[in-house]
């Protein structure tokens, strides 16, 4: 994996002289129908088989979080749901119109952690 180097200062400390973190380089995008390609290349069903299937999941994916249940995909991990809002000095005066986002958790599973074990990484300039 290719990576480059970023300047960062801590904003809980601005005084502290900033560091400098490895950021990962998007080498591109990798799209359903090129996951389709690969797979169909793999079994015996064809490429518009699996793009059916697999845009059909996200078609169904949204339901099952916004019913506030934890997806779990397999070997593969775990979606579920996380809320962002506004805090409140007490429960009786929280209204939920002081939630103010939502974002997805993705939680991948042993097996796919597994198999990202090892890597090699190459700085760019």
């Amino acid at each position: 994996m290719k990576y480059k180097l970023v300047e960062k200062g801590n904003p809980a400390k601005p005084e502290q002289p900033k560091k400098y973190y490895a950021n990962a380089v998007n080498a591109g995008k990798f799209t359903i129908k090129d996951f389709a390609k690969e797979i169909a290349g793999r079994s015996s069903l064809t490429r518009g088989d699996i793009e059916n299937v697999l845009n059909n999941f996200l078609d169904e994916l949204p339901t099952f979080l916004k019913l506030g249940m934890s997806v779990q995909l397999g070997d593969f991990g775990t979606m579920r749901l996380s809320l962002s809002s506004e805090g409140a000095e007490t429960p009786e005066v929280f209204k939920a119109s002081k939630i103010k986002g939502t974002k997805i958790i993705f939680t991948p599973g042993s097996e796919l952690k597994a198999q990202l074990k090892g890597m090699s990484f190459e700085e760019v300039k």
